[in-house]
Order: C-alpha cells, then structure tokens, then sequence
C-alpha cells in the first residue's frame, strides 16, 4: 500500500469514526435539541441536498484541478469545522447550519479524494475493499461508542469526541502536502 493511499484511509477513518458517533442516535439529539422527526430528516435532506447540488458543481472544476490534495484538506478542513458547530448546535435553524456546512465539506472532498485514491494503486478491487474495510469498521465503531458515551457522559460530551476526532483527520490529511511525487 502506498503511503497516499494510508493517509487517505487513515484521514477518513478518524472522518468517519466523529461522524459514527452521532449516526445512529442522530434522531434522539435532535430531540435534546428541542427537535422532532420531521426535523431530524429534514436536516438530514439538507445535508445531502447540499452535497448533490455542490459536489456536480465542484467536481467539474476539480476534474481539471491539479491541487487535489489540496481539495481533500480543505474539505476535511470544512468537515472539522462542521464538527466543532455541533458544539454550538442549540435549536432546529443552528442544525441545519451545520449540515449545510458538512453537505460542503463532502462536496469539497470527496471528488478529489476518490479521483487520489482510485489513481493510486494497481489493484482497484483491492483498494477500494481495503477503503470498504475502513469504513465500515469506523463506522460499527462509531455507532456503539457513540451510543455508549451518549448513553453514560451525554451528548456533550460525544460532540466534544466528535470534535476531536475531525480535527485528528483533518491534521492527518495535511500530511497529503508533504508526499512527493514518488509517494503518490
């Protein structure tokens, strides 16, 4: 495995290990936050609406970007901030703010990022398996932590963990600028 290719795996497993916190009892912080069902979905649907619409819009100018990289850091980058926002989340219009925010980071970064990652082997099925592997496993690891610390410390401080984690995927992805052509 080439070393962009650890990085990009590592970066995403902490990206996605913050967001699998919060997964599956999305529904119930909405509630804490004085939310309903309608409310939960529809910040959901915000969030994906906002990465459909930008994500087309973004990867016609990254397909023709040499900075890559630098996409991938930047949207890990918007994706910490988004994050850290759930800190501040107190009411249904901040929320939507955030998901607004994390629909961008996924636009920014996952063109790039899948572009970097699928030029970066030999062996596609394998790579992509490998990615799979990650993503599920710091998912599952998510969902039960999550559901653990929510349950016994409070969603507090699960924001505070899911903060925490972003910023150690966005700090690994800055590694990204440092390979050199002989690591790609």
């Amino acid at each position: 495995m080439n070393t962009l290719r650890k990085v990009l795996l590592i970066s995403d497993a902490f990206y996605l290990l913050s967001g699998g916190l919060l997964g599956p009892i999305y529904a119930l912080f909405v509630t804490k936050i004085g939310g309903d069902l309608l409310d939960a979905s529809s910040a959901f649907a915000l969030f994906m609406l906002t990465a459909g619409i930008v994500t087309f819009l973004l990867s016609i100018w990254e397909d023709k970007s040499k900075h890559r990289r630098k996409f991938v850091i930047i949207g890990y980058g918007i994706g910490m901030l988004g994050a850290i926002g759930y800190l501040f989340v107190n009411s249904t219009m901040t929320l939507f703010i955030v998901q607004i925010i994390l629909g961008l980071a996924v636009s920014v970064k996952d063109p790039a990022y899948d572009a970097l990652f699928s030029n970066s082997q030999k062996h596609l099925a394998l790579a992509w398996g490998e990615w799979e592997t990650v993503d599920y496993f710091a998912l599952s690891g998510g969902a039960f932590f999550g559901g653990l610390i929510a349950q016994y410390l409070g969603f507090q401080v699960l924001l505070f963990c899911m903060a925490f984690l972003s910023v150690v995927s966005f700090i690994t992805s800055m590694y990204l600028l440092r390979l050199k052509e002989k690591d790609l």
